[in-house]
């Protein structure tokens, strides 16, 4: 553990909500839940003023409409959040060379890496300037932690939470963890914590008591080794810059089982779709192909297939995914459908007869039709070189989800409430606006279109993006 708090956690506050907020004046201040809106969907992030109620991250959404029914249940913008933490992450690559994301909101920073703190005056110093530099940036708050190791920053950041900053001083930090539950600790997950309790050891101070000998009785050599290190405040782990992904996946839980094997295959061809998006965007490529069926009756069953070399073409991966579905019995229905890709590498290998076979048959669908081929054997992925047909339309249906953005002609930029019996309902207004009108449209309204989220902080009129000052503290 340093002796100066250098080690800097970032946490964004309700991350998904408050975006939501910030982008939707008419839910400011008002109960958020943002995650799967089905019946078997599970809430991604709840706003402060919905987590009164005790819905919370990880909850089902059913039981959080039981314990909030008046709150908004929104669908993820996966791009909207991306876009704004690549925002953030761009903030804190500024103060140090190694910035080690957790996840879309969440880092840690080694400050003395970049030279941006040495102490704690210096450490608050930077603290205080980042938080108020990502709110004039995105529009939103974070919440900091300051310490000397990782483990202590990101107790000091929950601390902090929502909107503030707390650093934790050399020497304090035995005393600040004591009375903490077991639980605050690294590693110290539900089932861990509930052996020491029945144990009779429930707080950190007790850990310390019962000796380390005896973590290592209760908890095996290595676990009860790692955690009385943590109860002694004992953290050397370094801030990582690059952390490396072992796959890329995406799933799909379904409110209703799915039983047509039509249905099933055209949902595999599309996941698979979506993961080569996500591999590619991330630069990556791999060479095992996975797929994942969850089953009527909740068994699990994964099938896996390794190609010669590592890729990225969307054609190899739904192939692959299409075998694999072949041998996995979907008769009493499925009610969950994954693609992922792993065993990845920074470079493609392309798959050259497959890249072939696609090509031939392209210019196949291309003789037949008299005409040439559109962006046969390429594009990003989605599959505009196969030749459109009823199964294809299904895919491309409009849907419109909750919380998602759309621009009427006539009446300009909103968002959708909900929709159902062939109605879809949506407030206009922007981040920039008060709250705005409701009105009622039929689903295929042509006026009507899916459109890209504003952002939540508009660039000044002279251009050239945000303002901000770093010249104070």
């Amino acid at each position: 553990m340093r002796a100066a708090p250098t080690i800097l956690h970032l946490d964004m506050d309700a991350f998904f909500a408050q975006a939501e907020q910030a982008s939707k004046p008419s839910l400011r201040g008002k109960a958020v839940v943002v995650g799967g809106i089905g019946p078997r969907g599970v809430v991604a992030t709840a706003s402060y003023e919905a987590r009164v109620f005790g819905v919370h991250s990880a909850m089902p959404t059913a039981q959080a409409r039981r314990l909030a029914p008046h709150a908004a249940y929104l669908t993820p913008r996966g791009g909207f959040y991306r876009s704004i933490s690549e925002q953030v992450m761009g903030l804190l690559g500024q103060l140090s060379p190694l910035v080690e994301p957790l996840s879309l909101d969440e880092a840690f920073v080694d400050l003395e890496a970049g030279g941006a703190a040495s102490d704690s005056a210096s450490a608050r110093l930077v603290g205080v300037r980042l938080r108020r530099e990502i709110r004039a940036v995105t529009g939103l708050t974070g919440s900091v932690g300051l310490a000397g190791s990782k483990m202590l920053a990101k107790i000091a950041s929950e601390q902090a939470k929502p909107d503030g900053l707390v650093l934790i001083e050399p020497g304090t930090e035995r005393a600040l963890l004591g009375p903490m539950s077991v639980r605050t600790l690294p590693g110290v997950g539900p089932a861990t914590g509930d052996h020491l309790r029945r144990a009779g050891i429930a707080t950190v101070d007790e850990i310390v008591e019962a000796g380390e000998d005896e973590l290592v009785r209760l908890l095996g050599k290595a676990h009860g080794h790692g955690v009385y290190a943590m109860a002694l405040a004992r953290d050397d782990r370094p801030v990582v810059a690059e952390r490396e992904a072992k796959s890329v996946s995406v799933e799909d839980t379904y409110d209703v089982d799915i039983h047509d094997r039509t249905r099933i295959g055209l949902e595999v061809q599309r996941l698979a779709e979506r993961c080569v998006r996500r591999l590619r965007r991330a630069g990556l490529s791999g060479r095992t192909i996975v797929l994942k069926v969850r089953r009527y009756d909740f068994s699990t069953l994964t099938r896996s297939e390794t190609l010669r070399g590592p890729t990225d073409d969307v054609a190899v991966v739904r192939e692959a995914a299409a075998r694999l579905l072949d041998s996995v019995d979907t008769t009493g229905g499925v009610r969950l459908l994954g693609v992922g890709v792993s065993g990845l590498a920074d470079y493609t290998q392309e798959d050259l007869f497959a890249q072939a076979a696609e090509a031939a048959d392209a210019a196949r669908v291309a003789e037949a039709a008299e005409t040439p081929p559109q962006n046969a054997g390429g594009g990003e992925g989605t599959g505009e070189d196969r030749p459109p047909g009823p199964e294809r339309a299904a895919l491309v249906e409009r849907r419109w989800y909750p919380g998602h953005d759309v621009r009427h002609a006539a009446y300009g930029p909103g968002w959708v409430q909900g929709s159902g019996l062939g109605r879809v309902t949506v407030r206009f207004e922007t981040p920039y606006s008060g709250p705005g009108r409701v009105r009622t449209f039929r689903v295929d309204d042509p006026d009507l279109e899916p459109a890209e989220p504003l952002p939540l902080v508009p660039a000044p009129s002279g251009g050239g993006g945000a303002a901000v000052d770093r010249t104070h503290a």
